[in-house]
């Protein structure tokens, strides 16, 4: 089978997400805002593998768009746990260089698939 970035990347990144939701609730006591984090951080991943399996092409392109959704609310939800002090500069860094990385591969593919059912 052929690896996919993208399905690595997300996975890699769901685990990253989870690991630093334990530690906010544990170490910070803060459970509203990075249960959302959690939410949206581990959906990329997911609509990712729902992707993968789609029927069609239209069910993969839709399950990719809920997945570029998730990533820019991960996104909002990085920076605000970063402005309201409950993450580091470098963690937010490292956490928004990973969301941004997804969100430039999913998009190249979003662009893609819509260039090969223009053409």
């Amino acid at each position: 089978m052929k690896e996919n970035v993208v399905q690595i990347k997300s996975y890699a990144f769901a685990i990253k997400t989870v690991k630093l939701y334990q530690r906010l609730c544990e170490e910070k006591k803060e459970y509203v805002l990075s249960k959302q984090l959690l939410r949206s951080g581990t959906s990329i991943g997911a609509n990712i593998e729902e992707a993968i399996g789609g029927q069609s092409d239209r069910d993969f392109f839709a399950k990719l768009t809920i997945a570029y959704k998730e990533a820019r609310e991960t996104h909002y939800w990085i920076r605000l746990l970063t402005d309201t002090n409950y993450i580091s500069k470098e963690e937010n860094q490292s956490l928004l260089n990973d969301v941004n990385e997804l969100l430039r591969i999913i998009g190249s593919i979003q662009k893609t698939l819509k260039n090969n059912t223009n053409s």
